[in-house]
């Protein structure tokens, strides 16, 4: 329901009102409750019409004020490692620490993402390694012990050729076995 289609049920009910209907009658032929009419009564009867317009939900008020929104890439810029993470990387939670330790105000990291995207920044998800990780022998496991791998693992055109030739026999048996209106159905 679009927000003009809630003015003019509102609208609605307060003629309703002004016709003698009860609350209760008004709410159960709009499907509504009781304290949405109430609600839109008193807003008639302090604001008249206006009261009855859908309104804009702000929500909270930032805890941050512009100025301070804006001083967020400039401790950012000065590198994660100088507010002593380890690696360079920003995730939404080492930014919610930062803000912490800069202006006292605790965010939950949701609500660092949207700050983030305010201010035309990205997150970064690091790439969770183990500690005990060993490049070089990674490296040298890749040139070496990988590529003789792939080699045995080759398939040479014989071979190839020779599996599909097994399939063929064991599908030309199955169909010897079909019925002869079946044999060539499709």
């Amino acid at each position: 329901m679009n927000s003009v289609e809630k003015e003019e049920r509102r609208r609605h009910a307060i003629k309703l009102k002004q016709a003698g209907w009860k609350q209760r009658a008004i709410a159960e032929a709009l499907n509504v409750t009781e304290a949405a009419v109430s609600r839109w009564v008193k807003r008639h009867d302090e604001d008249g019409e206006v009261g009855l317009q859908c309104r804009r939900h702000l929500g909270a008020a930032s805890r941050l004020s512009v100025e301070q929104k804006c001083l967020i890439p400039e401790y950012l810029s000065h590198g994660a490692e100088s507010y002593g993470f380890a690696g360079a990387v920003w995730t939404c939670a080492r930014v919610a620490t930062v803000i912490a330790r800069e202006f006292d105000v605790r965010y939950d990291k949701s609500q660092v993402s949207r700050i983030l995207k305010e201010l035309k920044w990205t997150c970064q998800k690091p790439i969770e390694r183990a500690s005990q990780r060993d490049e070089h022998a990674i490296s040298v496991w890749k040139a070496q012990t990988w590529l003789d791998l792939k080699k045995k693992l080759a398939w040479s055109a014989e071979s190839l050729f020779s599996w599909m030739n097994l399939g063929f026999t064991c599908c030309l048996r199955g169909h010897a076995r079909m019925h002869p209106k079946d044999r060539h159905r499709f």
